[in-house]
């Protein structure tokens, strides 16, 4: 059965996953510790490391496997507020996303899809959490569905019950503001069985599976 899976989700010690504001200079806002930790070449798999393997690389190249589509928030695709600007805007990545599979990006502005030649599509959709789930059920077919964040996305889903496994690296740094991933979600841990394995980096990766049902 196809799973909702979160993976590789950076939080700092006191619980934030991003800063508060994006911009073209401040992709992440003013959250840069966060990711001071995060080697962006893990996505791309163990099969194609070009550094030593290491347990941070192991879990985190975990991020692809088996995933059929990713859903993310608006501010993850673009610094960009309110309708679309004709501005020639096709996401962070240049041309050759990591995604290589359809990705849902939630917003209340319509905008025409985006495709590119390595297998990524981008397309702009609104409706519920389980709205937009369903469409990226359907487009992944027998596999599963990454909610790639921002944590203000993440949230919304675990809100919703809709998340199935969460990855999450705690990094050990205080931030003191941000965008929290776990704001209005107090006692959320009782849906979920959770694993801990500490790294010699100092990350700690947490492994949050749902719960059967009693």
């Amino acid at each position: 059965m196809s799973r909702t899976r979160v993976h590789n989700l950076l939080v700092s010690l006191d619980g934030y996953a991003a800063g508060d504001f994006v911009s073209l200079d401040a992709p992440i806002g003013a959250a840069h510790g966060l990711f001071d930790w995060f080697d962006g070449r893990v996505i791309h798999g163990i099969d194609r490391a070009s550094a030593p393997i290491t347990l941070d690389r192991a879990l985190t190249s975990m991020w692809a496997q088996g995933i059929g589509a990713e859903i993310m928030g608006r501010r993850k695709f673009g610094p960009q507020t309110g309708p679309w600007p004709d501005d020639g805007w096709r996401g962070w990545w240049g041309e050759e996303p990591p995604f290589e599979t359809p990705v849902f990006v939630m917003t209340h502005h319509p905008r025409a899809p985006i495709a590119f030649d390595n297998g990524t599509t981008f397309d702009f959709v609104g409706g519920s959490p389980l709205e937009v789930l369903r469409r990226a059920q359907e487009a992944a077919g027998v596999r599963d569905v990454r909610i790639g964040g921002g944590p203000s996305t993440v949230r919304q889903f675990l809100q919703a019950g809709l998340v199935d496994f969460m990855h999450l690296a705690i990094v050990p740094i205080l931030l003191g503001g941000g965008v929290s991933l776990w704001e209005g979600l107090g006692g959320i841990e009782e849906q979920f069985t959770v694993e801990t394995i500490a790294s010699t980096s100092g990350l700690n990766h947490q492994f949050w599976n749902r719960a059967e049902p009693a």
